[in-house]
Order: C-alpha cells, then sequence, then structure tokens
C-alpha cells in the first residue's frame, strides 16, 4: 500500500472496521493526532503517515480469508478418468496436482509425486492404461471461506494444497505458491 492522503486514512481505517484509537495504539501515535490527521487539521510527517499506513496494511493483510486467496474454478479430475488426462492436465497449467473429485465430492488428490512413485516402483508400465484412483493419495484438507491464512498456512505444511467449500460444494483451491504470491 503506498504512502496514504490524510483525507484517504479515514476512509481507508474505517472499511477495515478499525476506530482512531486502534490506529494510535498500534501505531504508538495519540488518538488525538489521528483525529487531527484525518480532519485535515495538521500536516503529518511522513514518518507518521508511514506509521499509519503500516498499521493499515497489517489489519488489511489479517482481513483475508480463504475466499479471498482461492483460485477458481477448481480444475480436478474424476477418479474414473484416465490417468493419461490427469498428466495433460498438469502438463498444460503447470501444476503438479489435481484434486479428484466424483459428483461435486472429494475424493482424494493425483500428484507427479505419486505418478513417478508408482514408475519407480514398477507399478506403472504405461500410463494410459491406469485410472486417477489407482495411484491416487489422500484428500486435500477442506476448509470454508472464512478460514484465515494462519491456518491454511498450517495445513500446507505437510499437504499439496487446501480446498475451499461452501455448502458442501468445491468452490475454490488454495495452494503454496497462491500463499507466497499473497506476499508479494
Amino acid at each position: 500500500m503506498p504512502l496514504l492522503y490524510p483525507e484517504d486514512i479515514k476512509d481507508k481505517r474505517v472499511k477495515l472496521g478499525l476506530t482512531q484509537s486502534d490506529i494510535a495504539r498500534k501505531s504508538g501515535l495519540s488518538q488525538s493526532m489521528i483525529a487531527r490527521i484525518e480532519s485535515g487539521s495538521v500536516d503529518p510527517r511522513v514518518s507518521t503517515l508511514r506509521k499509519i499506513v503500516n498499521v493499515l496494511q497489517d489489519a488489511e493483510k489479517s482481513a483475508l480469508t480463504a475466499g479471498d486467496l482461492m483460485v477458481s474454478p477448481v480444475i480436478s479430475v474424476e477418479s474414473e478418468e484416465c490417468l493419461t488426462k490427469a498428466v495433460s492436465i498438469m502438463g498444460e497449467k503447470g501444476i503438479s496436482q489435481l484434486p479428484v473429485i466424483d459428483s461435486g465430492v472429494p475424493v482424494g488428490c493425483i500428484s507427479e509425486s505419486a505418478i513417478i512413485n508408482a514408475m519407480e516402483e514398477g507399478r506403472i508400465k504405461e500410463i494410459r492404461k491406469h485410472r486417477a484412483r489407482d495411484f491416487m493419495e489422500d484428500c486435500f484438507p477442506v476448509v470454508g471461506p472464512s478460514t484465515d491464512p494462519e491456518t491454511i498456512m498450517h495445513l500446507l505444511h505437510s499437504n499439496h494444497a487446501v480446498l475451499v467449500t461452501e455448502k458442501g460444494s468445491v468452490k475454490g483451491v488454495i495452494t503454496k505458491h497462491d500463499l507466497i504470491a499473497m506476499r508479494t
């Protein structure tokens, strides 16, 4: 977020649901200083504006949810689809894993890692002779759209991705790359 003009600070603060006291406490400034800056009765230093902007940026990041971070629509395969189709989709889309979804219900995932492992172990001679279900791994964890980024980060430590569902329907997916991109 670039430096804001004093008149923009109030709009941003209100949009984020913060009070002048919240901004003051988190920035180390007084509530009266925040009020004077918002009203335009004082011309603040750039360093003072930077403190306020930092607080607003932190609040904006913590206001993010899984619904904000998810990628939609979800690219997936069904368990009975040919493994060739899963490999083709991963190649086309530049992704390394896919959720396996049957009739709207997540049932597992298929990943390049699982396919490579099966090839190394000699379980795959010809990819076209196998179905996605043959090398399917456990389903990605499922969260609701209001889940916070910290919970998602925790889940991604040991999973390829996280699915976002609402009322039993898959609405989106979040990968490690999506979280990294959020920080840029």
